[in-house]
């Protein structure tokens, strides 16, 4: 039976403007290469999250690549940029470039091969939060963990 072992999620200050998210880490009893084949496709984080309804790719499933995400709820969106992209070391980054108030919010997923038909997800963010009167701080820290998360319980439960 392929289970969920959420092994971390701790919220790290670096420095004054710069808040990072220490990495949120799952241990998956699925292969590596199954958890990577749904990660890599990049286009379906509609199917992932709740927050998002629609998903528009432009450019190479890779590097340069670029995806708009649509809110929920119709009021909004997202958009990033795919900054790095190995299916060798099973990595992308992506960086956050409009609709969200932060700057410089990079965001890198990986897939360790841990054996025996196991892998783990490692998905780290970083980014400085811009002060607004639509959401605190502690809201925003919120919603990327809560989103995170709904995201590698959803990729588990489609490689089980």
């Amino acid at each position: 039976m392929k289970k969920l072992a959420l092994l971390l999620i701790v919220f790290i200050s670096s420095t004054i403007a710069l808040q990072a998210q220490s990495p949120l880490v799952a241990e998956i009893g699925s292969s590596a290469d199954e958890v990577w084949e749904q990660i890599r496709k990049m286009d379906n984080i509609d199917e992932l999250s709740s927050f998002v309804s629609k998903v528009q790719w432009k450019g190479p499933k890779g590097i340069g690549g670029e995806r708009v995400c649509n809110s929920a709820d119709g009021k909004g969106y997202f958009k990033e940029e795919i900054t790095g992209f190995d299916d060798k070391t099973r990595t992308y980054s992506y960086q956050v470039v409009e609709g969200v108030p932060a700057k410089n919010m990079n965001n890198m997923i990986k897939v360790v091969d841990l054996g025996y038909n196991k892998s783990m997800i490692v998905w780290t963010s970083s980014y400085e939060f811009i002060e607004n009167p639509n959401m605190t701080k502690e809201q925003f820290d919120g919603f990327i963990t809560s989103a995170r998360v709904e995201m590698v319980e959803n990729i588990i439960k489609l490689v089980k």
